[in-house]
């Protein structure tokens, strides 16, 4: 979701480039600001006081009202309650007070990158009294370009402070008024925009619109749904196995106990059980990954450090968590070619491309659908504060590009993506409409297809290197280039987002590697193979070492001195990893089935994945809302720290599982459920080792081994039911 941050990011914009001010940064001596620039700028310290002694005696010449025109009714309003608003600060009036004390001021640690003092939010909208309400508004000083700095990048980095004032004054007449106190305190004329219209608010609560009711009209008819039917289960149907499938299908209590229901490892010889663990690991990494850049961005005091956190190793696990996107490519690619090969060598050969197409449409768009819908209209009214806008991705623009997503073309289609974290399914569904062609060749010529998709791998890795390098495009940045690549607003037009990254064509090695593997499997299906102690370790030692490679090789070139990272070594890192990654994830799985995998394997497949693996397409959904729930509506300065970061992660993860279990049971699971029962379900494959296995137990359903959790009703063992939950979106 690269062009998801330009919005929030924008505002920082050169930023990077002052850290020339935090001591041992090397740059260059015209981005510094002089002792004297700095003396000057804190003339504006104390903002509130210097308003309120200049305005003491307002007069209607303070408005510099064009001598072509009268003065409004609004114009004389404002003047009248800010001649109040004065009266009352001369005269100790509490209100009058409380509105010049939620001011903010020039945040302390500026030469620490902190930018923000969003002043009192809450005390500001409160006041209403003597017929004056308060409005609350941020002020947008580009104080560097006040202050003369040479330089159209430092120019446009602002100080956002918090200022309060009567409500029927609007920004234009705060702009005027501010200006003056900026050409009184730093002897410079200005006629800037100061004040941030879109940021002012007031305690009236704003009507909700049609598509915000319609909103929560359909959650709430989800829900009583949902609590009817499990209201009839309890009370009405004691007998379980009477219980009507439709009933079943929307009840809180039949679909939880299929969500918590687990299965011990090996049961079932059809199920591959770490691929839960690779799963919810996959999960918790997308959303710990996209916690960090949340925190990265917010009102932290200590911005500055940000610089030297991206230079340490650790780093690199949270830069480089675009991994499981390769991860969740590889499952998918895995599965739907072990579930299709089972399924078409019980019809002889046939699939069901059409019916196969529908299933997976329906499986993924509801609750999509209903994710752009809240996204779009229950954000606002969720958050109250004085960052309430300033989130990740403008949310508004689903209205004009909804439709693309809903037919998982937005990754070509639109620069505007609705939702940007869902480019993921766009590339997935659109793999998975490729599937078919895979799928008949490795029917009907088995080795020799699966070479012929090792080729093309190969094609795809040499195409992708060849790009980077005739076009001289990267993916790689040092820290003080980092962020100006994050908050310049056309990076997610830009070529490099564009073509190597949303584009499906440049992730299709992994979910061939995915494929070519799960051919593999399905091949040797039953077979055991028997691997010495050399052999073993030299798999594991081998996979580390890539996966290592992966996430830490690029280490020496994101130090501040550091050497540069040549064109080629980049062409050749990107590429590369792409085809690496998945393979050291085939050795992981085979492992894990052949039972070398050790402790590895036991935490993996520990059947407490399970739950969390039906939620995962749910999490995933839903957690960049809470994100942003939890982002924009900060009233006060942050701190960013590992620590830190660890905990907002545990918050914002513990209430991302809440909401994906509520979306679960009373959206996704219901839906799925009725999908089953409308559509034909091909039965499914039950193997020689299955029956075996299920005279000693109860075979799981095969559609368990989906990336994305199915409910309880789905006995589906076709390629609808091998999709794959999505991953971080970088």
């Amino acid at each position: 979701m690269v062009k998801t941050l330009a919005t929030l990011l924008n505002l920082f914009s050169g930023l990077v480039l002052i850290g020339a001010l935090v001591p041992d940064m090397e740059l260059r001596q015209e981005y510094r600001i002089e002792p004297q620039q700095y003396q000057q700028l804190m003339r504006l310290q104390s903002l509130g006081m210097d308003f309120m002694q200049y305005f003491q005696n307002i007069t209607l010449q303070d408005l510099d009202i064009p001598s072509t025109r009268l003065p409004s009714k609004e114009d004389l309003q404002c003047l009248a309650d800010m001649s109040l608003w004065m009266k009352g600060l001369t005269t100790g009036r509490y209100w009058s007070l409380k509105m010049i004390d939620a001011w903010g001021s020039i945040p302390s640690g500026i030469l620490y990158l902190n930018l923000v003092d969003v002043g009192n939010y809450g005390e500001c909208i409160k006041i209403s009294q003597d017929a004056i309400r308060g409005k609350y508004c941020l002020v947008e000083l580009p104080f560097l370009g006040l202050l003369g700095v040479d330089s159209s990048i430092i120019r446009s980095s602002k100080l956002k402070i918090g200022i309060c004032f009567p409500a029927t004054c609007t920004a234009t007449h705060m702009d005027t008024f501010l200006n003056k106190i900026v050409q009184q305190a730093l002897g410079v004329t200005s006629t800037a925009e100061l004040v941030n219209a879109n940021s002012c608010r007031t305690n009236e609560a704003q009507p909700l619109d049609g598509l915000t009711i319609l909103a929560i009209v359909l959650l709430s008819v989800f829900a009583a749904l949902a609590l009817l039917a499990t209201l009839y289960d309890y009370f009405l149907c004691p007998d379980q196995t009477r219980l009507p499938s439709l009933i079943r299908v929307f009840s809180i209590r039949a679909t939880s106990r299929a969500l918590f229901r687990i299965s011990q490892p090996r049961s079932n010889p059809n199920v591959i059980d770490c691929l839960h663990g690779l799963r919810c690991m996959s999960l918790i990494w997308v959303v710990f990954g996209h916690e960090y850049m949340f925190g990265m961005v917010a009102p932290n005091v200590n911005r500055g450090s940000v610089l030297y956190w991206l230079e340490r190793p650790f780093a690199q696990l949270i830069v480089h968590a675009v991994f499981s996107v390769d991860t969740f490519f590889f499952l998918s690619g895995l599965l739907v070619v072990m579930i299709a090969l089972r399924s078409m060598e019980r019809t002889k050969g046939r699939l069901n491309v059409p019916l196969m197409y529908l299933h997976r449409y329906l499986r993924l768009t509801p609750l999509l659908a209903m994710a752009i819908l809240v996204y779009m209209t229950m954000i606002p009214v969720l958050v109250d504060g004085p960052l309430d806008k300033d989130g990740f991705d403008d949310y508004s623009k689903c209205s004009r590009t909804w439709f693309l997503t809903l037919l998982y073309v937005q990754n070509y289609a639109t620069d505007d993506i609705c939702l940007g974290h869902s480019w993921y399914l766009s590339v997935d569904m659109q793999m998975y409409l490729l599937s078919p062609i895979l799928l008949f060749a490795l029917y009907k010529w088995g080795k020799k297809a699966a070479i012929g998709a090792v080729i093309l791998i190969v094609l795809l890795t040499i195409w992708l290197f060849t790009v980077m390098m005739v076009k001289n495009m990267s993916m790689f940045v040092k820290p003080h280039y980092l962020l100006l690549w994050l908050v310049c607003r056309n990076v997610g037009n830009g070529p490099n987002g564009r073509i190597l990254y949303f584009g499906t064509h440049m992730h299709g090695t992994p979910w061939l590697i995915g494929a070519v593997f799960g051919y593999f499997l399905h091949a040797n299906r039953g077979k055991s193979f028997k691997l010495n102690r050399i052999a073993v370790w030299s798999g594991w030692v081998s996979a580390l070492v890539i996966f290592f490679l992966c996430e830490f090789v690029l280490l020496p070139y994101v130090e501040w001195t550091g050497p540069d990272l040549s064109q080629l070594s980049d062409a050749l890192y990107y590429s590369l990893t792409r085809i690496g990654w998945p393979i050291g994830l085939c050795w992981v799985v085979f492992a894990c089935m052949q039972g070398y995998g050790g402790m590895a394997d036991s935490f993996l497949s520990s059947p407490l994945w399970q739950p969390l693996s039906k939620l995962s397409y749910s999490a995933y959904v839903w957690h960049i809302m809470i994100q942003e729930i939890n982002g924009r509506r900060v009233q006060t300065n942050t701190y960013f720290s590992n620590y830190e970061m660890m905990l907002k992660f545990w918050a914002d993860f513990g209430f991302t599982l809440l909401t994906a279990y509520f979306m679960y049971i009373i959206i996704e699971a219901p839906l799925s459920g009725l999908e089953s029962l409308m559509l034909p379900s091909p039965k499914p494959v039950i193997s020689v080792e299955s029956k075996r296995a299920a005279t000693a137990a109860p075979a799981p359903q095969l559609a368990e081994k989906s990336p994305i959790p199915q409910p309880a009703s789905d006995l589906e063992a076709g390629p609808a039911g091998a999709s794959s939950a999505p991953p971080v979106s970088t």
